[in-house]
């Protein structure tokens, strides 16, 4: 049931019916009211200064749109040391963690979530850091002598001094939350560098480990996103909700059940897959990104740094 209610919500965010657009305006009101609220702490937030330069790649709409390929091929670019500091959406845990010192990964995927162990496992020199408040994160990722910190999904802390990349993307529900799934707008005297899919950075998917039959199995945000780079040998497809965490069971019986040869995942969820001794097939993503993003954010890293 709790499953279903999930896609349901993503479809009537993204991909509206007749039922969705009727619910979406009855619930403007509503919206007003929260946009109002978003504006007003907007407005009144003053950004701290934390003395090193503060990357946030973001959006500003619900669920995934690149910002964790997007974050990684760009802190890829630097050779100075780097922090990565996100909340740890999905994690069994609370708090502030180190996840990674940049030499070695010092908690399991339950403590840290997916997309940080996926961080720790794609930057293994990084610093990776879990914490629902930002600003613990990057006061401790400061006192590991790093100096570049990269927020994920950070637009919306606008008490934090820092270089705003926002990934923009046209949505067919134009409404602010409950209505649509926009959880904030581009203010228009907010100072970002939008980017665009297609146009600043591409998506290059290949296969890893296929076989001649494969079940995608994906726990990620619109795993529809997906389907183009799909091809014959994926016979079946079971999404389960953004951030799930498997039991090797169930992923056992869909084996057995499709009769497929391996399953297919993401890098994402394939870090909640350690020790489950299946069959993986692997879709790897990474990005091409334009190299006038990645001077711009070198700029403002070189800038930053002498201030």
């Amino acid at each position: 049931m709790k499953k279903r209610l999930i896609f349901w919500g993503e479809k009537y965010l993204f991909s509206p019916g007749i039922f969705e657009w009727l619910l979406s305006f009855l619930l403007l009101p509503l919206s007003l009211i929260y946009c109002l609220v978003v504006w007003i702490k907007y407005k009144t937030a003053v950004a701290a200064d934390y003395g090193l330069p503060i990357v946030s790649i973001g959006n500003l709409i619900v669920g995934g749109s690149g910002k964790t390929p997007l974050t990684v091929a760009l802190a890829k670019g630097f050779e100075k040391r780097i922090a990565v500091v996100l909340r740890g959406y999905g994690r069994l845990s609370k708090g502030l963690y180190v996840v990674s010192d940049g030499d070695k990964i010092l908690c399991d995927v339950a403590c840290s979530g997916d997309e940080a162990m996926l961080y720790a496992t794609l930057l293994p020199e990084a610093v990776v850091i879990v914490s629902e408040n930002r600003a613990e994160g990057i006061r401790k990722a400061k006192s590991m002598d790093v100096k570049v910190v990269f927020l994920d999904d950070a637009y919306s802390k606008h008490h934090i001094k820092k270089m705003d990349l926002l990934i923009v993307s046209k949505q067919k529900n134009p409404f602010c939350l409950p209505s649509g799934p926009y959880r904030e707008r581009l203010w228009s005297d907010k100072e970002a560098f939008q980017v665009k899919e297609d146009e600043d950075f591409k998506r290059k998917v290949e296969f890893c480990d296929a076989t001649d039959s494969m079940t995608l199995v994906t726990a990620i945000s619109k795993p529809q996103r997906l389907d183009p780079y799909l091809d014959a040998r994926v016979k079946e497809k079971i999404y389960f909700p953004d951030h799930y965490n498997f039991n090797k069971q169930e992923l056992e019986d869909i084996l057995r059940l499709t009769q497929s040869k391996s399953l297919l995942v993401t890098r994402k969820d394939a870090v909640k897959l350690q020790g489950f001794e299946l069959p993986l097939s692997y879709l790897e993503l990474e990005l091409e990104v334009d190299e006038r993003i990645h001077q711009k954010i070198q700029e403002y890293a070189k800038i930053t740094s002498l201030k």
